[in-house]
């Protein structure tokens, strides 16, 4: 049967109860603005009744706050990651798409290519009115390395866009690092005070504000289950175990443990593209487990920055191989490897690594130092066979005949067109317009202005000093024979050293503008094949376009990557809004709703405060009245 004072420590169970909730209340207020903070509600219900053994049975105890919960829902969370990963990797996208896109601009501020090709076309039209004239040859040489320069400038600019990405994908890697470490720290912080019962909230919420930005940089994975005692599995401990996954399944965090990753750059005979800047970072984990760059599971800021950077249209080298042999003169293995797709088949749309580079036979790397191409009769490359370097260090083992039959790749197949892409595409242009232009300058009985064989107008940069190659031996390469990447072929031309032959730029009667040292200086015989280069398919075609539409071809496609990162982008942004209004619906503070329970809290307070008040008065009485 209850004691006499029974009353007073039912009014003390609401006053409490009443007290926690207007503290709860306070905290939330407190919180409205903090970041990740979820509201928390008082969890109440009622206490056991008292038997009493008599005709009305039991008597009511009052009331228990069994705890202090989060309004948070998993579900929410879940919808919100997914689609911030989305969020992120089209940011990166559209920002550098837009930098790309200036680039290629041309209009009347910024001379673009079509500007600089007209102009150079202009000069030479001019030059076709008066071929012996030395100050009319000066000025078309003029405008041609103005040519020569807007690809330089505009490579270079690109590389600089890929350091920029570079930069940033080792700075999220970092970011990647700081957050797995506190993630891990949490884990432990909440389970030390979660085994005594009590739920962390306040750290919860810090820890799933952190998954807020992971999922920006990276796809998440995350999963909590329940720790149970080994010796009484059926009780749970109050502890669990929270797993954190990336980047398509690839552990992170599991409990108090994390792994780490690290950024590797590349070494020059590491590149994966004939255009790429120098010391691109490689992801690793820190463990020595694979960390998959070419997966389309990243997600996220990284995803899109890998894209960037090394997107290649899905075009990189890819083979069978057919033999392995030593070769006799140099005692290397040479693998030999058919290829079939198109892009492999003309050695100016190359984007092999000239310093040589990596190449996956199967599940096992091999550095090659070169490579050659072999032509069919109809000038089309059939095979290329790639010497694998001796270097112990690169190569622990050789290849041998039982790799034959096995699929060949060199760099990573990226969907996207990024960097690389645009580089090639200029690389491509450039050695096709140049060698067009170049045998029409030398073809057979063409002559300078003093009656001599002509020279080349358009030549490559050596990389290591002030020489040139002017590429004359290219037209002597016969087909059937191989071809190697160190022959004076076009393939050594790119963008990055596209230039003007240092000879016609000192004395620009070295140009040749007719094939017959007796005609006379005005027949331009050769100059109206030059003409004709601009439009005429037959004599240098790009994508299916003549010389002059370059840049209309190059602009569809930034212009479509563009548009296509800025409408996604703004689409997920929508969705990332409306998801997390959804969320904030249910765990963020609401000011009026807060205020309305701090009113009923007080009242709730108040009445528990007059029961204690009356049942004092009653007790008093009782006591001091009756003298019991």
């Amino acid at each position: 049967m209850p004691s006499t004072f029974f009353g007073l420590n039912i009014a003390y169970t609401g006053l409490t109860a009443a007290n926690a909730a207007l503290n709860t209340t306070a905290n939330n207020i407190a919180n409205v603005e903090t970041d990740g903070f979820s509201r928390q509600t008082v969890t109440q219900q009622a206490s056991n009744a008292i038997r009493t053994y008599t005709t009305y049975g039991c008597a009511g105890a009052g009331v228990d706050t069994i705890s202090i919960d989060r309004n948070r829902d998993a579900f929410y969370d879940f919808k919100y990651w997914n689609n911030n990963n989305k969020v992120g990797e089209y940011e990166e996208k559209q920002y550098y798409m837009k930098q790309i896109e200036d680039l290629f601009c041309d209009d009347k501020t910024i001379k673009g290519f079509n500007t600089i090709f007209n102009e150079m076309y202009n000069a030479l039209e001019e030059l076709q009115k008066n071929g012996g004239d030395s100050t009319t040859r000066a000025q078309f040489i003029g405008y041609a390395n103005n040519l020569a320069y807007y690809f330089n400038t505009v490579a270079e600019n690109l590389k600089n866009i890929q350091l920029d990405a570079n930069a940033e994908i080792r700075n999220k890697v970092d970011e990647i690092n700081s957050y797995s470490q506190e993630i891990a720290s949490l884990n432990e912080q909440i389970n030390v005070i979660e085994l005594t019962g009590t739920t962390a909230n306040e750290l919860r919420d810090r820890r799933d504000l952190i998954i807020d930005k992971l999922s920006k940089i990276t796809n998440v994975e995350i999963n909590e289950t329940p720790v149970y005692d080994t010796n009484n599995p059926g009780r749970d401990t109050g502890a669990t175990r929270y797993v954190v996954k990336i980047a398509g399944g690839q552990l992170l965090v599991d409990g108090s443990s994390y792994n780490e990753l690290e950024c590797q750059a590349r070494a020059n005979y590491e590149a994966e593209n004939q255009s790429d800047a120098l010391g691109l970072f490689d992801i690793v984990w820190k463990n020595g487990n694979e960390f998959s760059m070419g997966s389309q599971q990243i997600g996220g800021q990284l995803q899109g920055l890998i894209a960037v950077r090394d997107g290649n249209n899905g075009e990189n080298f890819k083979g069978t191989v057919t033999a392995v042999d030593k070769n006799a003169q140099t005692g290397k293995n040479e693998i030999t490897i058919d290829v079939s797709m198109p892009y492999l088949k003309d050695l100016n749309k190359c984007t092999l690594p000239q310093e040589g580079g990596v190449m996956q036979i199967g599940n096992q790397e091999f550095y090659f130092d070169s490579f050659k191409v072999i032509y069919n009769s109809n000038n089309e490359i059939t095979s290329y066979v790639f010497e694998i370097s001796d270097d112990v260090a690169k190569n622990q083992y050789q290849p041998d005949t039982s790799r034959i039959g096995k699929d060949v790749s060199v760099g990573k197949t990226i969907d996207y067109q990024g960097v690389p892409y645009y580089q090639q595409q200029l690389n491509e242009w450039v050695r096709t317009f140049a060698e067009a232009f170049n045998e029409i300058l030398t073809q057979k009985g063409a002559v300078d202005g003093y009656g001599n064989p002509s020279d080349v107008l358009f030549a490559a940069n050596e990389a290591t000093d002030d020489a040139q190659r002017k590429f004359l031996d290219a037209r002597n390469m016969t087909p059937g024979t191989p071809v190697s990447s160190n022959d004076d072929t076009y393939y050594y031309l790119t963008a990055s050293n596209f230039s003007i032959s240092k000879e016609l730029m000192e004395d620009a009667q070295l140009l040749a503008t007719r094939t017959d040292a007796s005609s006379g200086q005005d027949k331009y015989d050769v100059v109206e094949d030059l003409i004709a280069l601009r439009t005429d398919k037959n004599k240098m075609s790009f994508r299916g376009c003549n010389a002059g539409e370059f840049l209309q071809c190059i602009l569809s496609d930034v212009s479509l990557n563009a548009s296509s990162a800025n409408s996604f982008s703004e689409s997920y942004e929508q969705i990332s809004k409306v998801i997390d209004t959804q969320r904030l619906s249910v765990s963020g503070v609401d000011t009026d709703e807060e205020s309305l329970n701090l009113v009923q809290f007080q009242h709730a307070y108040n009445l528990a405060s007059k029961v204690i008040q009356t049942l004092s008065e009653m007790y008093d009485r009782l006591i001091t009245g009756t003298g019991v």
